[in-house]
Protein backbone atom coordinates (compact mmCIF):
# COMPACT_ATOMS: atom_id res chain seq x y z
CA UNK A 1 0.00 0.00 0.00
CA UNK A 2 1.01 3.38 -1.06
CA UNK A 3 1.02 6.24 1.85
CA UNK A 4 -0.14 9.43 0.74
CA UNK A 5 0.12 12.85 1.77
CA UNK A 6 -0.26 16.20 0.57
CA UNK A 7 2.83 16.20 -1.08
CA UNK A 8 2.08 12.91 -3.38
CA UNK A 9 -2.05 12.49 -3.46
CA UNK A 10 -2.02 13.67 -7.00
CA UNK A 11 0.72 12.14 -8.43
CA UNK A 12 -0.09 8.91 -6.85
CA UNK A 13 -4.44 9.23 -6.74
CA UNK A 14 -5.29 11.64 -9.07
CA UNK A 15 -2.70 11.22 -11.98
CA UNK A 16 -2.76 6.91 -11.48
CA UNK A 17 -3.19 5.17 -14.55
CA UNK A 18 -4.61 2.54 -12.41
CA UNK A 19 -8.00 3.06 -10.59
CA UNK A 20 -7.00 4.22 -6.89
CA UNK A 21 -8.83 3.13 -3.19
CA UNK A 22 -7.41 5.31 -0.60
CA UNK A 23 -8.29 4.54 3.42
CA UNK A 24 -8.09 7.20 5.67
CA UNK A 25 -7.98 6.74 8.86
CA UNK A 26 -6.22 8.29 12.12
CA UNK A 27 -4.48 6.63 14.48
CA UNK A 28 -7.45 6.80 17.85
CA UNK A 29 -9.90 4.90 15.36
CA UNK A 30 -10.33 1.47 16.72
CA UNK A 31 -12.73 0.30 14.03
CA UNK A 32 -9.49 1.73 11.24
CA UNK A 33 -6.74 -0.43 12.97
CA UNK A 34 -8.55 -3.23 12.80
CA UNK A 35 -9.85 -3.29 9.31
CA UNK A 36 -5.79 -2.10 8.32
CA UNK A 37 -4.67 -5.71 7.88
CA UNK A 38 -7.89 -6.95 5.89
CA UNK A 39 -7.07 -3.80 3.41
CA UNK A 40 -3.79 -4.57 3.47
CA UNK A 41 -4.78 -8.41 2.46
CA UNK A 42 -7.37 -7.09 -0.42
CA UNK A 43 -4.37 -4.37 -1.83
CA UNK A 44 -2.33 -7.62 -2.39
CA UNK A 45 -5.23 -9.36 -4.16
CA UNK A 46 -5.56 -6.44 -6.55
CA UNK A 47 -2.06 -5.75 -7.12
CA UNK A 48 -1.29 -4.73 -10.66
CA UNK A 49 -5.37 -4.09 -11.06
CA UNK A 50 -6.22 -1.77 -8.00
CA UNK A 51 -3.65 0.99 -6.42
CA UNK A 52 -4.33 0.84 -2.66
CA UNK A 53 -2.94 3.78 -0.43
CA UNK A 54 -3.49 4.91 3.02
CA UNK A 55 -3.85 8.58 4.54
CA UNK A 56 -3.16 9.32 8.01
CA UNK A 57 -5.61 12.17 8.63
CA UNK A 58 -4.40 13.43 11.72
CA UNK A 59 -1.08 14.33 9.85
CA UNK A 60 -3.19 15.70 6.78
CA UNK A 61 -6.09 17.48 8.02
CA UNK A 62 -6.05 20.27 5.33
CA UNK A 63 -6.25 17.50 2.70
CA UNK A 64 -8.67 15.42 4.46
CA UNK A 65 -10.92 18.82 4.70
CA UNK A 66 -10.22 19.26 0.87
CA UNK A 67 -11.79 16.01 0.38
CA UNK A 68 -14.73 16.72 2.56
CA UNK A 69 -14.32 13.78 4.85
CA UNK A 70 -15.98 14.07 7.70
CA UNK A 71 -15.53 10.73 9.83
CA UNK A 72 -12.96 7.68 9.74
CA UNK A 73 -12.91 5.01 8.73
CA UNK A 74 -13.60 6.78 4.89
CA UNK A 75 -12.16 4.71 2.04
CA UNK A 76 -12.66 6.49 -1.63
CA UNK A 77 -12.46 4.95 -4.68
CA UNK A 78 -11.00 7.00 -7.91
CA UNK A 79 -11.49 5.94 -11.33
CA UNK A 80 -9.30 8.27 -14.65
CA UNK A 81 -8.81 11.09 -11.42
CA UNK A 82 -12.30 11.36 -10.50
CA UNK A 83 -13.86 10.16 -7.00
CA UNK A 84 -17.08 7.66 -8.12
CA UNK A 85 -17.60 6.42 -4.63
CA UNK A 86 -16.84 6.75 -0.70
CA UNK A 87 -17.97 4.86 2.01
CA UNK A 88 -17.89 6.00 5.94
CA UNK A 89 -18.12 4.96 9.10
CA UNK A 90 -20.69 2.01 9.72
CA UNK A 91 -20.75 1.16 6.01
CA UNK A 92 -16.91 0.72 6.08
CA UNK A 93 -17.20 -3.42 5.57
CA UNK A 94 -14.02 -5.97 3.99
CA UNK A 95 -17.38 -6.94 1.57
CA UNK A 96 -18.18 -2.90 1.16
CA UNK A 97 -14.28 -2.57 0.05
CA UNK A 98 -14.47 -5.60 -2.59
CA UNK A 99 -17.86 -4.61 -4.39
CA UNK A 100 -16.18 -0.84 -4.46
CA UNK A 101 -12.96 -2.65 -6.12
CA UNK A 102 -15.36 -5.01 -8.39
CA UNK A 103 -17.30 -1.59 -9.78
CA UNK A 104 -13.80 0.00 -10.34
CA UNK A 105 -12.36 -3.02 -12.64
CA UNK A 106 -16.23 -3.33 -14.68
Amino acid sequence: MVIVDKENFEAEVLNSDQPVIVDLWGPQCGPCLALMPSVEKLAEEYEGKIKFCKLNVAENRRLVISLKVMAVPTILFYKGGENVQRISSDEVTLDAIREGAEKLLA
